[in-house]
């Protein structure tokens, strides 16, 4: 196996690329096909994902249910946290075809279509001699996993990408006194700013006041303060359209939180998920997979500089890394905005070049061990041991990685690639669909039985609570969060509701009517009905386990 892996790092595969245009946008077509049919199987094989797509799906709906499109909500109260784009596109696309979880999670993939798209356009700006840029650029992208996987999640940060990429297109436009190049960065940089906060200026400001080293007519500085400044005129006139009227309909409290908060607020806020300043740098090698794990990318890195546009990326990418490196809040998706500048790196220098993918081949190779030593019962991880079960799963799962290494070194180059990213990503969403995962990580099995009580009161108690359910059971009303010391009032005011906990956080003192199983842990949930006079003493009440049974069908 080892020489096997050698041979295949030091032989040199040919074609790497396809050798014309017109095969290089007929296999653009095939992967751009190739991955709507994975993305499409994994909304079907994956539920959402708690905390947070099912949270910001509960957003949306909740905009859709009141018609308030300026003032976001989660669970009925006002929600800060995040800008409204998002939400609004998820309301569109139930406007056409109506509300669902379905639709609102091919926001996603849709978005992710519009950022290949985007690189192949700023592909085509950058090297307009090279016809054969903008097809290799989307085929590097849609090749890179960590791309395929936030593709598919309802988060911001594929939308805050497109508006990335989008002002980078309008920065090619700029120079030679042109205005019009600065507007669109301008209206770039205020979508971005309602697509995920201020942090576009992170993404996008380095590159624009550094336009003067990348851009072909090299503007002065005066020139591009002035055009900055221009910039930054028109993206606080498209944010004014929405902040005015939300300030006034929200109220004194959203005005102190989106403008106060949500500024000062998010810079004491980076702090949390506190990592040490080196944490991306291991993790580069996967967020970038499979590009920076390719020999041939290496050796010919020397002398890139010497492109202008290569000036560019480097400015965009290794400023992002830097920044986000000394800030203490770390997450890998943080980094998404950037992956569009690996694909663009990765295509112009293996343009004329092998791709050996031999050494990249290792870390699905490690996957498949870890899925094998797992299915043979010799971990039995904390956390995510649903994934584990039935253990046919992981199995089956790293026979088919070993399958999958096998075919994407027979074929090399892109194409091989192109086999092992949306491979991997098809093997997951299988092993996901296929384990216990798909019902335990799940909403649905308990909103499916809180929802009868939406009238009578339910609560949720013991940890704070971030609207997991509301948009499973299309809640009409609050779910009260509550404490032990508040229980009784709330359950003298809501004698026929119930109380939702973790098992290990809350013990109202009598015991649980249902118990399910939920994120790899233990959910009960009592009736307040069953409430004995003293709740010290636990009822006889039997308790209805609802166990992970194997996947329910696709709703």
């Amino acid at each position: 196996m080892t020489r096997f892996f050698a041979r295949s790092a030091n032989t040199a595969p040919a074609p790497a690329w396809p050798a014309t245009d017109k095969r290089l946008w007929q296999l653009v077509l095939i992967a751009i096909a190739c991955f709507v049919a994975a993305q499409i199987a994994g909304l079907l094989l994956r539920p959402l994902l708690p905390i947070d797509e099912t949270r910001y799906l509960a957003v949306a709906w909740e905009m859709h249910l009141n018609h308030n499109w300026f003032v976001p909500t989660k669970n009925f109260e006002l929600y800060t946290d995040k800008p409204p784009l998002l939400f609004w596109l998820i309301n569109v696309a139930w406007a056409i075809g109506g509300v669902s979880d379905f639709l609102g999670r091919l926001v996603g993939p849709a978005i992710a279509l519009l950022v290949v798209a985007l690189t192949g356009k700023l592909a085509t700006r950058l090297w307009p001699d090279d016809t054969g840029a903008a097809p290799r650029a989307m085929l590097a992208l849609i090749a890179m996993p960590f791309f395929e996987i936030n593709g598919a999640l309802t988060m911001f940060d594929m939308l805050l990408t497109s508006c990335t990429l989008g002002g980078l297109i309008a920065l090619t436009h700029t120079g030679e006194g042109k205005r019009a190049g600065w507007l669109w960065f301008g209206v770039a940089l205020g979508l971005g700013v309602m697509a995920k906060g201020p942090v576009i200026l992170l993404h996008l400001m380095p590159a624009a006041l550094a336009v003067g080293l990348w851009h072909p007519s090299r503007p002065g500085l005066r020139e591009t303060i002035r055009g900055v400044g221009l910039g930054l005129a028109v993206a606080l006139g498209l944010l004014a359209l929405w902040l005015i009227p939300a300030a006034i309909l929200g109220g004194p409290a959203y005005r102190h939180e989106i403008f106060w908060t949500q500024s000062a607020g998010r810079i004491a806020s980076s702090f949390a998920h506190a990592r040490p300043f080196w944490w991306y740098l291991p993790l580069l090698p996967v967020l970038m997979f499979p590009w920076l794990l390719v020999p041939q990318f290496w050796t010919r890195l020397r002398g890139a500089l010497d492109d202008p546009a290569l000036r560019l990326l480097a400015v965009w990418g290794a400023t992002a890394f830097v920044i986000f490196s000394l800030i203490s809040g770390k997450q890998p998706h943080y980094l998404v905005p950037e992956l569009p500048a690996m694909a663009l790196l990765a295509q112009r220098l293996l343009r004329n070049s092998p791709v050996s993918l031999g050494i990249a081949a290792i870390i699905p190779g490690i996957l498949a061990l870890v899925a094998l030593i797992a299915g043979a019962g010799l971990i039995s991880p904390a956390e995510g041991a649903d994934l584990l079960t039935p253990r046919a799963v992981p199995l089956a799962a790293a026979l088919a990685l070993a399958a999958l290494i096998w075919w994407a070194l027979l074929r090399s180059g892109i194409v091989g690639a192109l086999i092992l990213g949306l491979g991997m990503i098809t093997i997951l969403n299988l092993a996901i669909g296929l384990s216990h995962a798909h019902r335990g990580f799940s909403a649905h099995a308990i909103s499916e039985i809180i929802e009868p009580f939406e009238g009578k009161g339910i609560a949720f108690a013991g940890h704070s609570y971030n609207a997991e359910f509301n948009f499973a059971g299309r809640m009409t009303q609050p779910v009260s969060e509550i404490d032990a010391a508040a229980l009784p009032a709330w359950a003298k005011a809501h004698p026929d509701g119930v109380v939702i906990a973790r098992s290990d956080r809350f013990d109202p003192g009598w015991a649980a009517h249902w118990q399910v199983p939920y994120r790899g842990k233990t959910y009960e949930i009592w009736r307040i009905s069953d409430r004995p006079a003293t709740p010290q003493a636990p009822s006889a009440q039997p308790v209805t386990a609802v166990p992970a049974p194997a996947p329910a069908p696709v709703q």
